[in-house]
């Protein structure tokens, strides 16, 4: 993967919380910094990873360590899905 530096204008109180030099870290704050524009349908979960370097399934673990959850949906929402799911196998039956 390409990296590029860019410069960005923050608060100076924020700068202890910008400047790391773990890695780890370092993943973590680009995927934050790419967060809204999944949220926002403007790239997917798939195409950010791919951006990072990593697998979607690890985002998605990175996302919820954060509590960003993959699923946007309601409760009811998610039991409609199950349901359309279970119905498709049935019918493939």
């Amino acid at each position: 993967m390409e990296l590029r530096k860019v410069e960005i204008t923050i608060p100076e109180a924020m700068v202890p919380f910008v400047l790391v030099a773990d890695d780890e870290m370092q993943l973590r704050q680009n995927a934050m910094l790419l967060y809204p524009y999944i949220q926002d349908g403007t790239i997917s979960h798939g195409k950010a990873a791919e951006i990072l370097g990593i697998h979607k399934l690890d985002l998605i673990v990175l996302y919820g360590r954060a509590g960003m959850a993959y699923l946007q949906g309601s409760e009811e929402e998610l039991e409609e899905d199950i349901r359309a799911i279970r119905d498709m196998r049935r019918s493939a039956l």
